[in-house]
């Protein structure tokens, strides 16, 4: 049967951190949105590390808080330590980092849902797409009830035929106790969307009483937690209001009642155990066909490629206040259950450890992301966009990003307008999705700070003011909001301005700030009494002027061939002086502008010249022709 006869805007096919982004934004934009999930209870599950942020990361959420997702606030009122990564380093590489309580984060998102007007929530497992005249136009369930929309996204995770593995045992699903979507990877190949496999892993779970913390190093949070929202511009200053519904959703006030995480190692019984054993490993034993992610090894990579080093560093990490589950954080491992035990009790302090779950290594389907278009939507199908780990990412803020930015483009796709593009010089986002949809991945993608070439603009604490015209443009924050960040702005860029033009001791306070440091200025009693993100901003500003400033002068240089659209239907093939390979590259990727097209692998400064002098040719045709 079909479900509704008037079609949805959007229709989101799974609620995981892409998903919930993707729900979330279509239908905040006054999109009539539908949720499809397998399973309701499991909505924004932390299916591995129950944490958000780390380096890149945290800077990533701040810019989801920036464009009106949930994420951010969603770890603020559920996290139960904070800590500020590279503190010690200086503003421009410091990163926020959260460990949540598990439960309560997937919580309060499913009740946030649940709120949301235009939002429709369903728990059906999505079978397969409906096409037509080359365009997807609604998605099929295992319950044989149809839902049409004129925009569907993919948000699958690891789901998509996915395959766990714990030694030779193995167990369909993606993830330990849910279930697998079988047939809707065969929909896809339908549609001429190309499918490989991705694998990734999780550790151990281990019940704390079992533990003896004495033999590890207490990592206490900060006493002055970070937080990932700009709850300096947010319109409601009280956390917890209860909503017209009469219904308040679960949180504490952020930074409260914090735990602690613990730290041990492995030991050189660990390793002896773990290569007396590799036979056994799914990964190693050739059971495993998908690439693993390179930047977090399971411990069977860590002792073969890393040898030389004696010992491994461990992390406990507690997954709640109301429960006693610790997570191990560095020991991912595929190996046999009985392995898995001798392994974890060989470990100072898990001597005497009770495993609540085994770790396991899962297999899932993947689309290549160079079949998509910046906007997220698939190049091979009209209306059909893709977000989270089915384009090859790995984490939690990754699909967090991705989701956002579906979720606004099938909006913007229904109504015919232009799609929301974030920019490489302009935030940690804009480099995910154009590394993904430029020079794809054959592994799983992690972002790194070194992955962003303007990275001295990212400091966390400006995410807000680099992304407020798209906030403004895209209407994805409330205007109170927006005028609050506009203000903040304004005062911060007053502030920067008169350090370096006022004199103090006969130099000006910038000269001041980058020689001495911002410690022992005594500044003006009306820069005091700005709030701490305008002052942290301003002298952020002061103190790396040059940097910024060279930077700001490339990003010009580049800005023109940033503008400059390819037509699409150009045929690389056939564009003369084109070097094949190049023309080969260009035509399997399609890049949306020329700065798009000198970022593919292969392709050189004189094959964009070609380029630049062919759209040249063509613009100056059309315009003769529309002359005559």
């Amino acid at each position: 049967m079909i479900y509704n006869e008037i079609p949805f805007a959007v229709i989101v096919c799974g609620a995981g951190h892409a998903g919930v982004e993707a729900a979330l934004a279509a239908s905040r934009m006054g999109a009539s949105t539908l949720l499809l999930t397998g399973n309701i209870d499991t909505i924004a599950q932390m299916s591995c590390n129950p944490a958000i942020g780390g380096q890149a990361k945290g800077q990533m959420v701040r810019e989801i808080d920036a464009l009106g997702g949930e994420m951010a606030i969603n770890t603020d009122l559920t996290g139960i330590q904070f800590r500020l990564l590279n503190e010690s380093k200086g503003l421009a590489v410091q990163s926020p980092r959260a460990q949540c309580d598990k439960k309560a984060y997937q919580f309060r998102l499913k009740h946030t849902l649940e709120l949301q007007p235009n939002l429709q929530v369903f728990q059906a497992t999505v079978t397969g797409l409906i096409f037509k005249g080359g365009k997807v136009i609604g998605c099929r369930t295992n319950l044989d009830i149809d839902f049409l929309g004129q925009t569907v996204i993919i948000t699958t995770g690891t789901f998509l035929r996915g395959l766990m593995h714990i030694g030779q045992n193995k167990n369909e699903g993606g993830r330990l106790g849910d279930f697998s979507a079988r047939t809707l990877s065969g929909s896809l190949e339908e549609a001429g969307i190309e499918l490989r496999r991705l694998k990734t892993g999780t550790p151990p779970r281990l019940l704390g009483r079992s533990l003896d913390f004495t033999q590890m190093q207490e990592q206490k949070g900060d006493a002055k937690p970070t937080p990932f929202a700009f709850h300096d511009t947010r319109d409601d200053g009280n956390l917890f209001h209860v909503e017209q519904t009469g219904e308040g959703r679960i949180g504490w006030q952020p930074g409260t009642n914090q735990v602690s995480c613990w730290m041990t190692h492995t030991t050189a019984e660990t390793a002896e155990i773990v290569r007396a054993n590799l036979h056994q490993s799914a990964m190693y034993s050739g059971e495993i066909v998908g690439v693993g992610p390179r930047y977090c090894p399971s411990i069977e990579d860590k002792f073969v490629r890393f040898a030389d080093k004696p010992r491994h560093l461990l992390f406990l990490e507690p997954e709640g206040r109301n429960t006693n589950e610790y997570y191990v954080n560095g020991l991912s491992t595929s190996l046999p259950f009985d392995v898995q035990l001798k392994m974890v009790r060989s470990v100072p302090g898990l001597e005497k450890a009770h495993l609540l779950r085994p770790a396991y290594a899962v297999e899932y389907d993947f689309a290549p992301p160079t079949q998509l278009f910046p906007s997220l939507e698939s190049r091979k199908m009209g209306n059909l966009f893709f977000a989270g780990q089915i384009n090859g990412t790995s984490g939690y803020e990754e699909a967090a990003a991705q989701g956002l930015i579906a979720g606004v483009n099938a909006v913007q796709k229904v109504r015919g307008e232009e799609p929301l593009i974030i920019q490489r010089h302009e935030g940690y986002i804009g480099v995910l999705i154009d590394d993904l949809v430029t020079k794809g991945t054959n592994e799983p993608y992690r972002m790194f700070t070194s992955r962003a070439e303007h990275r001295l603009l990212f400091n966390h604490g400006s995410a807000e003011l680099r992304l407020l015209h798209h906030a403004k443009n895209y209407k994805l924050l409330s205007e109170n909001r927006l005028t609050n960040i506009a203000k903040k702005k304004a005062q911060i860029e007053y502030w920067a301005d008169f350090f370096e033009l006022t004199r103090y001791q006969g130099k000006t306070f910038g000269d001041l700030v980058r020689r001495d440091g911002a410690g022992e200025l005594v500044f003006p009693p009306e820069f005091l009494q700005e709030s701490p993100a305008v002052r942290a901003e301003a002298l952020y500003r002061v103190a790396y002027r040059g940097y910024l400033s060279r930077e700001l002068r490339q990003i010009e240089k580049l800005r023109e061939v940033e503008k400059i659209r390819i037509p699409e239907a150009i045929d690389y093939l056939n564009v003369r002086g084109l070097r094949r390979e190049s023309a080969l590259k260009l035509a399997e990727t399609r890049p949306y502008t020329l700065g798009q097209a000198s970022r593919i692998s292969g392709v050189n400064p004189a094959d964009i010249s070609i380029l630049m002098v062919l759209i040249e040719s063509a613009r100056k045709a059309g315009t003769a022709s529309e002359q005559n």
